[in-house]
């Protein structure tokens, strides 16, 4: 492969977001399915791939800057073959070492060197032990998901960066931030597809709210109700159910609704937690004046001290 950086077309001080800049296009531009007659244009997509891989791996960047490794990772340094340009070890005068019968295996030396991997080098030959080609990029991908389908895990649909859908499931204890990696479905490259990854953002609701695994609902009663006590149908994420008000409920009374919240982990739900809120009719002339006749010595505050 050529120079890295010349192979993605950036400078060498090139930040992190300039080289993943560069790879986008490059790799949109290039990539296999766009170029089914070109062989170059998918040699060119691997040189560019591994260019990057290089690049975004900061010790092996910084190992190639210093001269260290090769465009490909190998060791740099250690050459082959006779003239100038030899490898080999020299005496005084240059005269070439024979190293033919000497017993020792240098090839050795060499992995001891480099650590037993990548390309090893002896006087008696090359050794080549390539590591695996690496996979495509991974694609991040950003998931909004309505409240109601979070909690009860209803299947989304996501589009890919090729144009084409998947359906997913969402996986129990979901929350804001949860993160679901789809193996495969990533960008191309020489040693496979990567992976793409999906955070999921939970949409906020006009009267739920979430708390833990519970969820929360301010329900309105009219005084009629909080007096005499009443069944009524409450929303829920699951859809409408009845619900018995005891009589004499004040506002700020809590009625409990099993198994109506989100999925935990384990697979168990949460509850649905009502939240009774008394709501008064506007300009009621029976009511004003039932109060103005209605002598309560009661003091609401009494436990407040005033």
């Amino acid at each position: 492969m050529a120079d890295p950086y010349q192979a993605l077309g950036v400078a060498k001080g090139a930040s992190e977001k300039e080289i993943k800049s560069a790879y986008r296009k490059l790799a949109k531009e290039l990539h296999p399915d766009r170029n089914k007659d070109n062989p170059k244009a998918t040699e060119r997509f691997s040189d560019v791939t591994k260019a990057y891989d290089l690049l975004l791996d900061k010790d092996k960047r910084a190992q190639f800057d210093r001269g260290e490794i090769d465009a490909d990772g190998n060791p740099a340094g250690f050459g082959y073959g006779g003239g100038q340009g030899s490898g080999y070890p020299r005496g005084a005068g240059g005269q070439q070492f024979d190293f033919g019968n000497s017993g020792s295996d240098f090839g050795d030396i060499f992995d001891g060197l480099f650590g037993g991997g990548g390309r090893s080098s002896s006087p008696f030959g090359s050794r080549q032990r390539s590591a695996p080609p690496p996979k495509g990029a991974n694609v991040s991908y950003r998931l909004k998901v309505e409240f109601i389908a979070a909690a009860t895990l209803e299947k989304q649909r996501i589009t890919m960066e090729d144009g084409k859908t998947i359906d997913l499931s969402l996986p129990k204890g979901v929350e804001e931030g949860t993160q679901m990696r789809l193996g495969g479905k990533g960008r191309q490259g020489p040693g496979g597809n990567g992976d793409a990854i999906v955070t999921i953002h939970i949409n906020g609701h006009p009267f739920y709210e979430r708390d833990g695994d519970n969820v929360i609902l301010e329900l309105p009663i009219s005084l009629k109700e909080a007096v005499e006590g009443a069944k009524i149908k409450v929303p829920t994420v699951d859809g409408p159910v009845m619900l018995s008000i005891p009589a004499g409920s004040d506002s700020g009374n809590i009625l409990r609704l099993k198994n109506k919240g989100f999925h935990k982990k384990s697979g168990v739900r949460g509850d649905q937690l009502v939240t009774l809120m008394i709501t008064l009719p506007e300009k009621d002339e029976k009511l004003a004046e039932f109060v103005k006749d209605w002598d309560n010595k009661e003091n609401p505050r009494a436990d407040m001290g005033v």
